[in-house]
């Protein structure tokens, strides 16, 4: 159990945003401001908007929970800018943060570091503007392999992902991946065991319990699945043998540090039918809905939902 005990610095949700998570935020805003007043601290909400400097600077904020997802929230820019005026912000610093939102470079620092995970390849909006689509997509699978996964590059909660298992849908998806990036990811697909790993700490962090998903409305883990109440079942322990429980755990930490994650994040793995975990992509500022997969693990590790947000709360103070 964690240590009680209320913050006493004045507190700044910054909730809402431009991406298209925008409704996930502000359920994740809303659960936090609830959960920090029940625990005795002061605490106003704010929306990104042109006024927002001058609000924190009014209100005269001490501590800013980020309650942000995706675009211009989870990718290094509000953390910029929280960093120019001196605030302690909960989650990563601006190079964690962008790092893990480009899942291409997240990739690449994951193949440096020997972490198992998909191959991809990219294909940018104008590459249809200079190359025929053709020669395009056949040096992708190339190296993807077939059947391959679609999305965007810059984006979270599922948004615009397909899985692709028909050659004809190729194109399909991708042009659906586009409406929400100009860079496109076309990943391998891994059939497996699909988990989730919180990482909490600074310094010296620790994996919460692995959680197995398990999609109830559609095929994967896609938004409906995810945002919806009942949409899929959140399993603990993760039904898989103990050793890849732990290998799982240590990659988590592992990509945790290399990316230079603070505070709290998730990692979320595939496991193959060989018992091999492979790293997908690090969430630098998981979801905190009634949904979500982070205090659902930290619940079963003996962790309240206000015992969790005080301790990440006192790590951005650190």
């Amino acid at each position: 159990m964690l240590r009680d005990k209320a913050l006493k610095e004045r507190i700044a949700v910054i909730m809402g945003g431009k991406s298209g998570e925008r409704e996930v935020s502000l359920k994740t805003g809303c659960n936090f401001m609830e959960s920090l007043k029940r625990s005795g601290c002061t605490v106003a909400s704010f929306d990104i908007d042109d006024q927002l400097i001058r609000n924190l600077q009014e209100y005269q904020a001490e501590l800013v929970f980020l309650a942000l997802h995706g675009k211009y929230g989870e990718d290094g820019t509000i953390q910029g800018m929280l960093e120019m005026m001196g605030l302690p912000y909960t989650g990563s610093g601006v190079l964690a943060s962008a790092l893990a939102m480009d899942k291409m470079m997240s990739k690449r620092i994951f193949a440096y570091e020997n972490i198992p995970t998909p191959k991809g390849v990219c294909i940018h909006i104008r590459d249809l503007e200079k190359e025929d689509r053709g020669l395009i997509k056949e040096r992708t699978l190339q190296k993807t392999g077939w059947p391959v996964v679609i999305k965007p590059l810059l984006e979270g909660s599922s948004l615009g992902v397909t899985i692709v298992r028909d050659p004809d849908d190729f194109w399909k998806a991708v042009e659906k991946a586009f409406q929400y990036d100009q860079i496109v990811l076309v990943e391998q697909f891994i059939s497996g065991v699909e988990i989730t790993v919180g990482v909490l700490g600074n310094n010296e962090p620790r994996a919460l319990p692995v959680i197995e998903i398990v999609p109830v409305l559609g095929g994967f883990y896609d938004y409906e699945s995810k945002y919806t109440i009942g949409g899929s079942d959140h399993i603990i322990p993760a039904r898989i043998p103990q050793e890849v429980q732990e290998l799982a755990s240590k990659l988590a930490i592992h990509t945790h540090i290399v990316l230079g994650c603070r505070g709290y994040s998730r990692t979320d793995l595939i496991v193959d039918k060989e018992g091999v975990p492979f790293v997908l992509e690090v969430n630098t500022l998981p979801g905190m809905t009634e949904t979500s997969l982070v205090p659902d693990a930290a619940r079963a590790a003996g962790i309240s939902f206000d015992e969790l947000l005080l301790e990440i709360g006192r790590l951005a103070l650190e």
